[in-house]
């Protein structure tokens, strides 16, 4: 799959699936504050994907970790979930190859098979809607959180750090 190929993939998709979204066009935004501003959305309602690779104990798993943009990820939590006994952030090598896309770009979709999706149950508590960068950094998709819910069908793992 070719990185200009996730934006369809995503489309077609949630079309496929009925899905309540659209599609915004912007200027490349650096953080998650500033892209949320830039979409016009709370901070909280970003769906942060990171790459992780959890291993140990016999587990070895890459793991496209979802949660809200306003929360730090736990990744001893994470591998402590998945059954492994410890996480990292996968390169950015890794990173392109699973997903297609660059740090930032990555959409809370998988659509590779060695990537198993997760996603921290906070983000299906707050919002109902997310937002996110469709496999692009000038480009987010906001979309009904509940139909992401249906069609992605993440396994819920609580890993965000606690404050």
């Amino acid at each position: 799959m070719l990185k200009n190929d996730i934006f369809e993939c995503l489309i077609t998709l949630l079309d496929t699936h009925n899905a309540r979204y659209r599609v915004m066009e912007h200027a490349t935004g650096g953080r998650s504050e500033e892209v949320a501003k830039i979409r016009g959305t709370h901070l909280g309602q970003g769906a942060k994907g990171l790459v992780c690779h959890v291993k140990g104990n016999g587990y070895r798993q890459y793991i496209l970790a979802v949660l809200p943009a306003d929360q730090q990820a736990d990744l001893a939590i994470l591998a402590k979930q998945m059954g492994g006994s410890r996480a990292s952030l996968a390169s950015p090598k890794e990173v392109s190859e699973l997903t297609c896309c660059v740090f930032g770009a990555i959409p809370p979709f998988s659509f590779h098979p060695d990537l198993k999706l997760v996603a921290d149950p906070l983000l299906f508590e707050r919002y109902n809607e997310l937002a996110f960068n469709a496999g692009s950094l000038e480009r987010s998709i906001i979309l009904n959180t509940q139909d992401y819910r249906r069609i992605a069908t993440p396994e819920l793992v609580a890993f965000r750090k606690k404050n």
